[in-house]
């Protein structure tokens, strides 16, 4: 019978996570093992079994004393067992700092194995921040080739091309050495034939970055689209998907980044940049035993990891941290903490070494606000907030509902034709309105910028009147006919990002949700600052604005009221909250700020929680039917563990094994007939005492060493899985023991325990399946499945409709 994970003397071990699953296209099984939770095959283990002889006498065999390779490890779309691995790196511990006290070289290994941890940290930092940086330079140089090259060097972007130009400050991006592509093909940039010729190239151009971006995510590495933080969530929640983390994986995702960004589409890069720090996280844990071989500590690593990947996308170390911590961390000690501060502190450094924005800053849109807010003001801020939780809201449904759609229908099927008509549709919108050709991270900096003298910007084109200048600060003055021409293309920019970014977020290829959220959320807050700033100056004697704005006062900022609009945006579709007002912070280098930053962050996280409890990732968590119990849902039911486990009434009795009365063809009978990736060991079947739990995979592994390579094991043999063999008569075959792979504390619960105990139990230990009892009596077992399943049926879902898809 050929059953998945298992046929006899063809079990292959393999020590890489580069193994691609093909999913282009495709929906992924989870169904394989009925215990679901993740990430590396290549996990020693430390067991050994012996066959006794026969008559129960032994010859003991300690041919296996060295681990065999396999035992220990997880299949893939499987969950990792947490107290095991955290039990196994115990130990592995204690037996190093034993052994320090006996050689100079066992204490030079001692010391190596604790320097190890930030050894690590310090190389993923150093490969995060190279990468970010490149892919930074290219995006920014290859969104400028749309629009033309410069004669210098193609290599420059419009803004080194004009550094060294002798153009006067208001023309400096009009300098001769840059031409547009009507320039260089007809000789002129006037005319109506010149303003079509741009428009084509700059529709072809997208075209060509994005489908070469979906054409190879689909033929090389299908787990390089999207964001990759759902799945991360999920991976360092204990679900293993293998390659997701791959070496293919980051070739393809760093290269596909630059393009699908380059390619004018509604996304960001700072999502993506990750999912990118954690794949350089898992591959370089390849090269220190402790991480390759301990699925926990490695991901200790992926969560030190997320930081540095928040780090160098915001420039924000401490919110790099703090987003980790908030958003996908599962398991996160305080010495991860460390760690992930010194990560994320040696990518930033990296990235700012690097320069890649040639203004000393980490991201292109750093400002520095200098005015303080007044009180009254929270009175808009609090309405950005509002407006951030209703589109965070919006957003979510809308988005959800179109990629269930894609993926139930044909649409799923064509994922090269749907990219293609996503960047034809927004090419051709973009184009004609300014705010929407320019990069979405341009188009952010020049709405959190404060207007200043020298500024050339529509948003900047105010009535100066100089007599009325103080100092540095432009008082508060009237618009302009530019300001009004920009405010409607604003608002044009705002339906546009609204409503594109809905169909482009959850394509196959890399899409970050950060910088589309801040963009709609920036327009809000710019278009606002605005009306406030115009009604303050026209109207400075009403009681609201003669308190604090007299005439010819510089009181309000309308590029702060973008930078909130931002937050509450971000804030309401990711429901981040601490990590968001630092993040923001960081960006901005202002204290005074945090006040208005946190009443919008937690206004829009209210009002979008009001309308459904899930963020935008645990919403495609749960579509895409990742096995993953939310840490921070409160279970309110009422039910027992005995209305959850399994078997059911009127189901088949479940599952077991005895510990020394069944025989190797027994053994290899339940493991062909069953899919389950664990079974129960009992004294015996009348009994039905509980003595541990063997896993799957160990046991086919152990059996089929055996066959090769422990004399006298055949079918007939008996597996005991006790201290002492039993007795048999003298013309029994050799038996085999395999008390080394049991499991001799599986965590038990009555069948009278409250599953709300239950599912802390399986949050709090990442369990990957507890056993239930009666009067010390096996009763049945309860998985992570099961619970989910147990939920979702309480929140009147279909479990199999949301399950595994």
């Amino acid at each position: 019978m050929d059953q998945k994970g298992y046929r006899r003397g063809s079990f292959q071990s393999s020590t890489s996570d580069e193994d691609m699953l093909e999913i282009a296209g495709a929906s992924l099984d989870f169904s394989m093992a009925d215990d679901d939770p993740p990430l590396d095959r290549e996990m020693g283990g430390f067991s050994s079994y012996n066959g006794g002889g026969m008559n129960g006498t032994s010859t003991m065999m300690d041919f296996l004393e060295e681990p065999l390779p396999g035992v220990g490890t997880y299949e893939d779309f499987n969950t990792i067992d947490w107290v095991r691995e955290k039990s196994r790196d115990r130990d592995r511990h204690r037996e190093i700092t034993s052994r320090s006290k006996e050689s100079t070289w066992a204490l030079i290994h001692s010391v190596s194995d604790a320097f190890s941890g930030w050894l690590l940290m310090l190389l993923i930092g150093l490969l995060a921040g190279s990468l970010a940086g490149l892919i930074d330079i290219s995006a920014h140089w290859m969104t400028d080739l749309k629009e033309g090259v410069c004669l210098a060097g193609f290599w420059f972007n419009h803004e080194h091309c004009c550094w060294k130009s002798n153009t006067t400050f208001t023309d400096r991006d009009k300098c001769p050495e840059w031409n547009s592509w009507s320039q260089l093909i007809l000789g002129h940039g006037e005319g109506a034939f010149a303003y079509v010729l741009n428009y084509f190239m700059y529709v072809i151009w997208a075209l060509l970055f994005s489908l070469l971006a979906v054409l190879l995510v689909k033929g090389f590495a299908p787990y390089a689209c999207g964001s990759g933080i759902p799945e991360i969530k999920t991976i360092l929640s204990g679900f293993i998907i293998r390659g997701y983390l791959g070496k293919w994986t980051l070739i393809i995702k760093t290269i596909t980044l630059v393009l699908a960004v380059s390619s004018g589409l509604s996304l960001g890069k700072e999502g993506p940049l990750v999912h990118v720090a954690c794949c350089c996280g898992n591959i370089l844990c390849h090269l220190f035993t402790k991480y390759r071989k301990n699925e926990a500590k490695r991901r200790e690593v992926l969560s030190a990891a997320a930081a540095a990947g928040v780090s160098v996308a915001f420039g924000a170390p401490i919110g790099g941290v703090l987003f980790s911590l908030e958003e996908v961390s599962y398991y996160f000690p305080l010495k991860t903490l460390w760690r992930s501060f010194f990560a994320a502190l040696v990518a930033a450094f990296t990235l700012r070494s690097i320069n890649p924005f040639g203004n000393s800053r980490l991201v292109l849109f750093y400002v520095e606000f200098h005015m303080p807010w007044h009180l009254l003001e929270l009175v808009p801020f609090i309405l950005l907030g509002i407006f951030g939780g209703l589109w965070g809201a919006f957003f979510i449904r809308s988005n959800i509902a179109w990629c269930r759609r894609r993926k139930t229908t044909k649409l799923g099927k064509y994922p090269v034709l749907e990219v293609f008509v996503v960047t034809a549709i927004t090419a051709i919108l973009a184009f004609p309105n300014e705010y929407t050709r320019m990069s979405t991270s341009e188009l952010i900096s020049e709405l959190f910028n404060d207007c200043g003298i020298l500024d050339s910007s529509k948003l900047c084109e105010y009535v100066n009147d100089f007599n009325s200048t103080k100092g540095d600060d432009l008082p508060d003055r009237a618009a302009g006919p530019g300001v009004y021409t920009a405010m409607w293309q604003l608002a044009l920019a705002l339906i546009m990002k609204v409503f594109i970014t809905i169909f482009t977020f959850g394509m196959k290829v890399p899409s970050g949700l950060f910088i589309p959220s801040m963009a709609v959320g920036a327009i809000a807050g710019r278009l606002l600052g605005v009306a406030v700033e115009q009604l303050a100056f026209y109207h400075h004697d009403w009681a609201i604005f003669s308190g604090w704005c007299s005439q010819g006062a510089d009181c309000i900022t309308p590029g702060l009221y973008a930078m909130v609009g931002a937050a509450a945006c971000l804030g309401g579709v990711t429901r981040m909250t601490v990590s968001l007002v630092v993040i923001m912070f960081e960006l901005t280098g202002g204290l005074e700020y945090i006040v208005p930053l946190m009443a919008a962050a937690m206004t829009s996280k209210w009002v979008a929680d009001a309308i459904g409890r899930e963020g935008i990732y645990d919403a495609h968590i749960r579509l895409n039917g990742y096995p993953f119990l939310e840490a921070k849902e409160e279970f309110s039911h009422k039910t027992l563990a005995m209305d959850v486990m399994r078997p059911r009434r009127n189901d088949p009795p479940l599952t077991v094994i005895t510990q020394d009365s069944m025989t190797v063809e027994d053994v290899e009978t339940i493991i062909n007939e069953t899919t389950y990736s664990g079974y129960p060991v009992v004294v015996s079947r009348e009994s039905q005492r509980l003595v541990g739990f063997v896993l799957r995979r160990d046991l086919i592994i152990s059996i089929e060493n055996a066959r090769k390579k422990q004399d006298g094991i055949v079918s007939t043999s008996i597996i005991y899985f006790t201290d002492h063999s039993p007795p048999l008569p003298p013309s029994s075959p050799s038996m085999l023991k395999l008390r080394s792979i049991l499991d001799l504390s599986p965590f038990t619960v009555t069948d009278q325990t409250p599953m709300e105990i239950v599912v802390d139990i399986f949050r709090k230990l990442g369990l990957r399946q507890c056993l239930v009892t009666h009067n010390g009596k096996l009763l049945g077992i309860i998985t992570k499945k099961d619970i989910l399943k147990h939920i979702a049926q309480l929140a009147n879902q279909d479990p199999d409709s949301i399950l595994f898809n």
